[in-house]
């Protein structure tokens, strides 16, 4: 019965670091892109509380999230991509990338992902 089927090594691509990565870097950037496009967007986790009777709930309070630009004076925006704590070099000497508005800004949120996703 089993010489019927075709039998193959079961490989696990769960444990791969590098799309793990992946995977986080472009939930971040979606999550700066909801920051650039809605003002009034407000990120939630959920932490468990402990009332004074001891029992235990959920509790859904705002998450802290820094936005990835700066607005400098004459008008332009310089974004940084982060990972965690730390700025990604985009290039030897040069971690920023330069725009002019801030209606380039998703635009440009969007062609990185797209970078990260190939």
């Amino acid at each position: 019965m089993l010489k019927l089927l075709k039998l193959v090594p079961n490989k696990i691509y769960s444990n791969n670091v590098v799309l793990k990565r992946r995977r986080q870097l472009i939930a971040k950037i979606d999550e700066q892109i909801l920051l650039a496009t809605d003002s009034n967007y407000k990120p939630t986790k959920i932490k468990w509380v402990r009332n004074e009777d001891g029992t235990e709930r959920k509790l859904e309070i705002p998450k802290r999230v820094r936005r990835w630009w700066t607005e400098q004076l004459g008008g332009t925006i310089l974004l940084t991509i982060r990972y965690g704590n730390k700025v990604i070099k985009l290039e030897e000497g040069k971690n920023a990338i330069e725009l002019s508005s801030k209606a380039e800004l998703e635009l440009t949120l969007q062609s990185i992902k797209q970078a990260v996703c190939n």
